[in-house]
């Protein structure tokens, strides 16, 4: 594995900031990826744009990587904000600068450049998951080619853009991450997310949803160690000048 990353900042376009479903112990959710970076490098700076009241990167750099993040909100709505940061996307892969999306951030990438994303049939993906990595470039933090990430999700990819390439896959979720030549990669999964976190929302904010599916994903808690820190060692050393 590389230690040459030559990435020297972090910009999160924060898409949501889950009003009062976050607890007491994480104040706020750029926090769980300042954590998740500085686990990492705890000398890399962050800045935060709050991409959900329009707020985006004007001046896009090579050096910096660019970070979308997760939101309840769905990546095919027609707000304002959804569009601009869709138009946003389209400006940054134009300019090949480091570009990375999380959940709803990786299906905004994909639809925004030409793929298809819709609320999948198949249900709630939540938990712990373990996925196939078919990308060879992630094999070194990967070597069993297994990918553990935690998810949250209702909609999917179903389609990818043009030129895109899967990097991860499951049979839930056909494309649990895709790359795009050395400046764009994407990740269903959340390598922010704690299990500590990921329970209180299964145990306080999924009220309606089925018991069964819930008891699954707490077992998956209690007995797979997510990869996320791995994930942000990888995307650290991915891009390439």
């Amino acid at each position: 594995m590389s230690d040459t990353s030559y990435i020297k900042q972090i910009n999160i376009l924060l898409c949501d900031t889950f009003p009062d479903r976050l607890p007491d112990f994480i104040p706020s959710y750029e926090y769980m990826f300042e954590k998740l970076f500085h686990s990492v490098d705890e000398n890399l700076p962050l800045k935060t744009f709050r991409a959900l009241e329009g707020e985006l990167p004007k001046q896009l750099k090579r050096d910096e990587l660019y970070v979308i993040t997760g939101s309840l909100s769905d990546a095919y709505d027609t707000l304002p904000w959804i569009l601009n940061l869709q138009e946003w996307v389209r400006k940054a892969a134009s300019q090949r600068v480091p570009l990375t999306g999380i959940c709803f951030g990786h299906q905004l990438i994909a639809l925004a450049l030409g793929g298809h994303v819709e609320r999948f049939s198949g249900g709630w993906g939540v938990g712990i998951r373990e996925s196939d990595v078919v990308n060879d470039e992630m094999l070194p933090y990967f070597p069993d080619h297994r990918l553990r990430l935690i998810y949250n999700h209702f909609d999917q990819v179903l389609r990818l853009p043009e030129g895109a390439t899967a990097t991860v896959t499951s049979e839930f979720c056909r494309y649990e991450g895709f790359r795009i030549g050395n400046h764009i990669i994407t990740f269903q999964g959340h390598p922010e997310f704690s299990v500590e976190y990921e329970r209180h929302v299964i145990l306080n904010h999924a009220e309606n949803e089925d018991k069964a599916i819930k008891e699954h994903a707490l077992h998956t808690l209690d007995t797979i160690q997510p990869q996320g820190k791995i994930v942000a060692e990888f995307l650290l050393n991915f891009f390439k000048k």
